[in-house]
């Protein structure tokens, strides 16, 4: 089958570059010229653990094209994918825009029979509005049908969630579409569910924000564990142990961030505004979520005293472990807080130090572990990348002025650095 995907960034380019590897000859359009011709060398713009094998491996296949150009990659397909972003505005509905613009792009270089589906994340009634401008854009003689088609992807698994996701989605009231795409899913083995627009659109929005609800559920258990001297890790294992409620998303610390929980959160919350629904519960989620970094930064304070002039280094600027992405990342706001307090910040990162110069451009970067315990009156654990629960701490007592720890993830056995002699606060315990 041949499929175009516009768009190229985590949702456009795994999905391409799975679907490639699948067997489909998979043009990938992109609208920045220095990226798509660094995509065709192999260059991915971003982390993500496997990508970049596999898009070498696709682009060497000659299953896999990257171009700047919407004809003849539409013409030719059988399906096109709009994989375009949405973010936030400042009222926190989506911003549109480009999915619009595409949208036109698309419609005007349609030929014969396609089926275009959005798997950007969209508010509901956004579909039949992209559905109404392919319609007036399409040449004579051109036939579509249009479907949504949510991804589920989570950064750092993407391409394992793509190869093996728990459900497809496939918004359409379109026989044709509907068989087109579950063929066109059918090497995943996936369930597929079958709805209308609204509802793949409401699926996608409900899912990234009840997982957000979990974690600020979390962190709110473990704000009153710590409050009651009770155990807030055992407490979440112990609920999660139930099956009707399952331990994923129950790890409480300085809250969820990423490209999709933040803005899927504020944009559902504006949905609901919009048809006349207060969804509180969700407000609260947002609430408990910033509440979570300020209570890294009062830990500190606790730890510290007055903050002013103190060195405190950061392990981990990534909103999660493997990937790059400093969208919405918790360290973004500690740092900043501890910053307007007077305190000099020095960090380490894996693989996000080169994005979070942007968005940090007045903290210290220094290149592992060690370096960042160099003087430091406190650490904090911010991201729980693999590498930081390798850390050897004689050597981080010999460099540190000052013994204080805060395990903003939890990774480390508090008993075993107390023993050592280091002051470790963690979330909850």
């Amino acid at each position: 089958m041949k499929i175009t995907f516009v768009g190229h960034g985590y949702v456009g380019l795994v999905t391409a570059a799975v679907f490639a590897d699948f067997g489909n000859q998979v043009f990938v359009i992109g609208h920045t010229k220095k990226k798509i011709e660094g995509l065709r060398r192999g260059i991915v713009p971003f982390y993500e653990p496997g990508l970049s094998e596999l898009v070498k491996k696709n682009i060497d296949a000659k299953r896999l094209t990257f171009t700047l150009d919407y004809a003849p990659a539409v013409a030719e397909s059988d399906a096109v994918f709009i994989a375009v972003g949405t973010p936030p505005t400042k009222t926190g509905d989506a911003d549109l825009s480009t999915v619009l613009q595409v949208a036109e792009q698309i419609g005007k270089n349609l030929e014969g029979y396609t089926v275009v589906a959005t798997k950007s994340t969209v508010p509901t009634g956004t579909n039949k509005k992209v559905q109404r401008i392919l319609e007036e854009m399409k040449p004579a003689g051109a036939e579509i049908d249009y479907a949504s088609v949510p991804e589920f992807l989570r950064e750092g698994t993407a391409i394992a969630d793509t190869t093996n996701p728990d459900r497809v989605v496939i918004g359409t009231e379109s026989k044709r579409a509907q068989e087109l795409l579950i063929k066109l899913h059918e090497p995943i083995g996936a369930p597929i569910l079958l709805t209308n627009f609204e509802t793949a659109e409401l699926i996608k929005y409900a899912s990234n924000s009840f997982l957000a609800l979990k974690i600020s559920y979390a962190n709110a258990i473990a704000k009153l564990s710590e409050a009651v001297e009770a155990d807030a890790l055992k407490v979440l294992e112990g609920i999660g142990m139930d099956k009707r409620i399952g331990n994923m998303f129950l790890s409480p610390g300085p809250g969820y961030g990423g490209s999709c929980f933040p803005k899927d959160v504020k944009a559902l919350i504006s949905i609901a505004k919009d048809n006349d629904y207060a969804f509180s519960l969700l407000s609260e989620v947002e609430a408990i979520n910033h509440q979570a970094r300020r209570d890294i930064v009062r830990k500190a304070r606790k730890l510290l005293g007055d903050v002013r002039g103190k060195k405190i280094g950061v392990l981990g600027l990534a909103f999660k472990p493997n990937t790059d992405d400093m969208r919405e990342a918790p360290s973004i706001d500690v740092i900043s807080m501890l910053m307007n307090d007077g305190a000099n910040i020095s960090a380490f990162d894996p693989k996000a130090t080169e994005s979070a110069k942007e968005a940090l451009p007045n903290i210290s970067y220094v290149d592992n572990v060690y370096e960042v315990a160099n003087g430091a009156d406190l650490l904090i654990v911010l991201t729980e990348w693999s590498d930081f629960m390798e850390i050897n701490f004689e050597e981080i007592k010999k460099r540190m002025k000052a013994l204080n720890i805060i395990d903003g993830r939890n990774i480390y056995d508090p008993e075993k650095l107390r023993a050592m002699g280091f002051n470790y606060v963690g979330v909850g315990r």
